[in-house]
């Protein structure tokens, strides 16, 4: 049975349903989420991600934590989601100031000691995308999880799945959650 590593990243309110920079689809990727954690078995290791502004940024991450800052430093909207409040007992949370998850040794080492790797959460066209590419740069079969990840819009979350869809097969595997683990089942 293949080693999947599940990669939740930055499911926090900022993303949420009123939040400055909410993602519409955030409410139905933290379900899927959440229903793929809880459906997952033994087999699929989870890791959460979360971004947080770094005050030694340097060139165009300070301007951008600049730009932000009164983001940056509201407490509730870098918490993460509370849908995640019980599988975050479970599972590690590891912060990063930049885009892809990979900039996180635990993650890196974790994305290299897996047979696939499982990509949800938000920003699709960010933090997803460019944790994607990392993954596949690290030599990582990637699958993106269509209905486990939102984007800033429609059409962003689109134009995303679509930049991936050029890598498939090889690189890359699109489907949803519950084909998945449709998948696992028939495999086991």
């Amino acid at each position: 049975m293949k080693k999947d590593l599940l990669l939740v990243i930055d499911m926090q309110n900022v993303y949420g349903q009123g939040g400055a920079w909410c993602c519409p689809g955030s409410g139905r990727a933290a379900d899927n989420i959440l229903k793929l954690i809880r459906n997952g078995g033994d087999g699929l290791n989870v890791i959460f991600t979360r971004f947080l502004s770094d005050d030694s940024a340097e060139g165009a991450w300070r301007d951008y934590n600049l730009e932000n800052a009164d983001i940056n430093n509201d407490a509730y909207a870098n918490e993460m989601m509370e849908a995640m409040e019980e599988e975050l007992k479970k599972h590690p949370l590891y912060t990063k100031s930049v885009y892809s998850s990979l900039s996180i040794p635990e993650v890196k080492r974790a994305v290299c000691e897996a047979d696939r790797v499982l990509l949800s959460g938000v920003v699709a066209e960010c933090c997803v995308l460019s944790t994607a590419f990392a993954a596949i740069d690290e030599g990582a079969q990637v699958i993106y999880l269509k209905d486990c990840v939102s984007g800033l819009d429609k059409v962003t979350e689109k134009a995303t799945e679509t930049v991936l869809s050029g890598l498939v097969p090889l690189q890359v595997r699109i489907m949803t959650g519950d084909e998945y683990l449709l998948e696992k089942r028939n495999a086991g």
